[in-house]
């Protein structure tokens, strides 16, 4: 099911994920496993989770 919002939300995730995981372009699946799988340190995990956690209690209080 896609929510009406699906493209701002998409947008949101690609610029946080690239921001935290500087080698990713997009959050697209591309079919090659060098485009689609990352070695990633968890502290990095940690803050882009954290940031996409913050952006939705923002939107939710909106």
């Amino acid at each position: 099911m896609t929510k009406p919002n699906q493209p701002a939300t998409d947008t949101l995730l690609t610029d946080i994920a690239q921001r935290h995981f500087h080698r990713l372009k997009t959050l697209e699946t591309l079919n090659r496993d060098a485009l689609d799988f990352h070695d990633v340190a968890v502290w990095a995990i940690r803050h882009a989770l954290e940031e996409a956690y913050a952006a939705g209690l923002a939107a939710a209080s909106k």
